[in-house]
């Protein structure tokens, strides 16, 4: 019997080893990774310039406290603050964490200690994911995994993504501090934000002394053909949060901030013993430096493409969304995609289901064009084991 919390369903499988965009279970059976841990693996599995950078400085210092300085902190900081500001310094300032959660709950306080007493409310999507902590599980727009924990922390709001009209109705500037929002929403089913919407956001904000939040946990560091997704918007946001892909499978989360906004904080008013230590940050600048050396959001692009192309062409995909090496296959009315999902496993392939009816994609963004194929291929089985029409391969 498992010694471990029934939190997960029982795993179908367990991996012993990886390498780049493929997985190794205990039976010594290859199969090839196309979820990376959840955006995770962005580099890959087992990523030379990852684990050496660990090596290094597990021989060297692994850890100390927050109270000393700490150069690789630094370091890393100024390699987010210019990816945010797409090549150029934004400007902001950075705390590092353990976890997208963590990163979100210091996204929370910051904006209710910058909006003062009395203006502690944030407003987020239906749809949503930001973590399972008490409070960013209320930011979370999904009241179904509200309700075994209630009470939750008050002062959360939630809209239909897309929707100006009933956000600018929620965000009342004498109560919100901040409105958070994702892209596209990942664990929502890979739904994006309208053409449009983000930049209506930013201008609420503006006009009514909002503070806007961008969680780039799933989408951030190259993921979707942009370093992050609110580039493509054209906005700059006040707080971006980013976790995932930032170690490349290290657990690291990281809160920017312009840095005005930044400055509401004071000593005292947030830490993290783990956050930002020299092990985290050692695998963070290893992963930065070698996703800016390979260009990641152009091998995201350029992959994406070709993935998206193919998955249109699979008989029982209805609809191909999101962008980059984020992906969502909406599947066909009558088409089980959990069932999907189990059948690709079987046949090799990791890919996962959200929500009812989608199938997610993330696969490493230095996946092989003939990786992107086989993968294509296995899943158009995998979908007619489960009812979907034969067709010619993509």
């Amino acid at each position: 019997m498992s010694g471990l919390m029934p939190t997960y369903a029982p795993a179908p499988v367990r991996f012993v080893s990886g390498s780049g965009a493929h997985l190794v279970d205990e039976q010594g059976r290859d199969y090839l990774d196309f979820i990376s841990g959840i955006a995770v693996t962005s580099l890959g599995h087992a990523h030379p310039a990852v684990a050496e950078a660990l090596c290094t400085q597990a021989r060297t210092l692994l850890h100390v406290s927050n109270l000393y300085g700490n150069a690789l902190a630094e370091e890393v900081a100024a390699l987010i603050d210019r990816l945010i500001g797409d090549g150029s310094p934004a400007g902001g300032k950075v705390f590092f964490a353990n976890s997208g959660a963590e990163a979100n709950e210091c996204a929370i306080k910051l904006a209710r200690r910058f909006g003062g007493p009395g203006r502690h409310g944030v407003v987020s999507a239906y749809g949503s994911f930001h973590g399972r902590t008490l409070a960013t599980l209320h930011a979370t727009g999904q009241p179904a995994k509200h309700e075994p924990f209630a009470p939750l922390p008050p002062g959360f709001t939630h809209v239909a993504l897309g929707d100006i009209d009933a956000l600018a109705r929620a965000a009342d500037p004498t109560r919100v501090a901040a409105v958070l929002l994702e892209v596209i929403q990942g664990e929502g089913g890979v739904l994006p934000a309208p053409p449009g919407f983000l930049a209506e956001v930013r201008a609420l904000c503006d006009e009514r002394g909002l503070l806007l939040a961008i969680d780039e946990i799933q989408t951030g560091l190259g993921r979707t053909g942009r370093w992050f997704a609110f580039q493509e918007a054209g906005i700059l946001p006040d707080i971006v949060t980013i976790a995932k892909a930032l170690g490349n499978g290290v657990p690291v989360g990281a809160c920017w901030a312009r840095a005005e906004v930044a400055q509401a904080f004071r000593p005292g008013d947030h830490g993290s013993t783990f956050g930002g230590q020299p092990l985290a940050m050692a695998a963070a600048r290893a992963t930065l430096e070698t996703m800016v050396a390979l260009d990641a959001p152009r091998l995201a692009a350029a992959a994406g493409e070709r993935l998206a192309a193919g998955l249109a062409r699979i008989a029982g995909v209805r609809a191909v969304r999101g962008a980059g090496l984020l992906l969502g296959a909406v599947l066909a009315e009558g088409l089980d995609a959990r069932a999907a999902v189990a059948a690709a496993l079987e046949l090799g392939l990791l890919v996962n289901c959200p929500v009812p009816g989608v199938i997610r994609l993330a696969p490493p963004l230095i996946v092989s064009p003939d990786e992107c194929d086989l993968a294509l291929d296995i899943l158009a089985t995998a979908l007619e084991r489960v009812g979907a029409p034969q067709a010619s391969r993509p």
